[in-house]
C-alpha cells in the first residue's frame, strides 16, 4: 500500500464512528472544557473571551481523545473484541493489521499535536500517562497471578495487595490519562500549583469511578445497552475485577477461579453466578460513588460558576450511565 492509500485508509478507519462515546466528548473534551472555565484568571480567557477557553486548551482535549481512541483500537485487538459501542470494532471489520496501524496513526497525530502545544509540562504529563498504561498492559498477563496464588491462604478477608494491584491498574488503565488531562488543562491557564493538583485530583477520582462502573456494567449490562461485550465479558479474558475481588470476600471457593485465570471449562460462568449471589456488585457500586464523592468535593472549593456545576454533575453521569 502507498503511503498516500495509507493515509486514506488510515483516516477513514479513524472516521469510522469509532470515537468513544461513553467517554467521548461528554467526558474528556466537556471535563477539559468545563475545568478551563471553573476557575478564574486572565490568562485562561485571554484568546477566546466568549468561550473562555484557550485554543491550546482546546487542542488538549482532542489529544486527550486521540490518545484515547488509539488505546481503545489497540485493547480491542488484544482483547479480540467484535464490537465497540454498538458497531463492529475496527479489527473485526478490517483486521488486526489496520486495527493497529490506525491506532499508532492516531498516536503519532497526538504526539505532533502536544509538541506544537510548546509546553513541556504538558507534554510530559500527557506522555507519562500514556506510557504507564502500556505499562499496566504489559503487565498484565503475569502479575496478577503471583499476587492471587500468594494470597490464597487469607480465605476470608480482601487480600489488600490483590485489591490494591487492581486499583493501581485501574488509575494506569484509565484514571491517569483523564486526571493528567485535567491537570494538564489547568496548567495551560498559567493556574496555580493549588489549582493544578486540585484538577488533577478531580481527573483521578473521577477515572477511577469510570471504570469501576464500567466493570459493574460487565456483569449487569447487555451487550445491546453496553454496546461492547458483556456477560462476564472480562472472566472470559482471565480478569478478575472489582465485583470478582469483592465476591471472593464471600465465597472462598473463587479465589482458585481467579489464580487459574478462569481457565477451566465452567469457570467463567460460575464466577459470574457467584458474584451475582454475592454483593460484590453493589460494593462495586458504592466505590464507584465514594470516587465520585471525592471529586466533586475536590472541586466544592472553587467558585460557583455553571461549569463547576457542570463538573460536579459529570460525577453523576459517571455514576449513573448504562454504557
Amino acid at each position: 500500500m502507498s503511503t498516500k492509500g495509507f493515509s486514506t485508509a488510515t483516516e477513514s478507519l479513524v472516521a469510522f464512528t469509532y470515537i468513544d462515546t461513553s467517554i467521548s466528548p461528554a467526558l474528556v473534551g466537556h471535563e477539559d472544557d468545563a475545568l478551563v472555565a471553573s476557575f478564574g484568571g486572565p490568562a485562561a480567557y485571554a484568546a477566546h473571551p466568549a468561550s473562555r477557553i484557550l485554543p491550546t486548551q482546546r487542542r488538549l482535549a482532542e489529544i486527550t481523545e486521540m490518545i484515547h481512541t488509539a488505546s481503545l483500537l489497540h485493547d480491542d485487538v488484544i482483547d479480540v473484541a467484535d464490537t465497540r459501542r454498538g458497531v463492529p470494532s475496527v479489527n473485526a471489520e478490517h483486521g488486526n493489521k489496520l486495527a493497529i496501524l490506525a491506532g499508532d496513526y492516531l498516536l503519532a497525530r497526538a504526539s505532533i499535536g502536544l509538541a506544537r502545544l510548546r509546553h513541556c509540562e504538558v507534554v510530559e504529563l500527557l506522555a507519562a500517562s500514556h506510557a504507564t498504561a502500556q505499562t499496566a498492559t504489559l503487565a498484565a498477563p503475569r502479575k496478577p497471578r503471583m499476587l492471587l496464588l500468594a494470597s490464597t491462604q487469607v480465605p476470608n478477608a480482601r487480600d489488600p495487595g490483590r485489591f490494591d494491584h487492581y486499583l493501581e491498574k485501574t488509575y494506569m488503565k484509565t484514571a491517569s490519562l483523564i486526571a493528567k488531562s485535567c491537570r494538564a488543562a489547568t496548567v495551560l491557564a498559567g493556574s496555580p500549583e493549588t489549582v493544578n493538583d486540585v484538577a488533577y485530583t478531580y481527573g483521578k477520582h473521577l477515572g477511577l469511578a469510570f471504570q469501576l462502573v464500567d466493570d459493574l456494567l460487565d456483569f449487569t449490562g447487555s451487550a445491546v445497552t453496553f454496546g461492547k461485550p458483556a456477560g462476564g465479558a472480562d472472566l472470559k479474558l482471565g480478569l478478575a475485577t472489582a465485583p470478582v475481588l469483592f465476591a471472593a470476600e464471600e465465597f472462598p471457593e473463587l479465589r482458585p477461579l481467579i489464580a487459574r485465570r478462569f481457565s477451566e471449562e465452567g469457570d467463567a460462568m460460575r464466577a459470574f453466578d457467584l458474584v451475582h449471589a454475592s454483593t460484590g456488585l453493589q460494593k462495586t457500586r458504592d466505590l464507584a460513588a465514594q470516587h465520585c464523592q471525592v471529586a466533586a468535593q475536590a472541586i466544592a472549593a472553587w467558585p460557583a460558576s455553571p461549569a463547576r456545576d457542570a463538573l460536579i454533575q459529570l460525577t453523576d453521569k459517571v455514576l449513573t450511565r448504562s454504557r
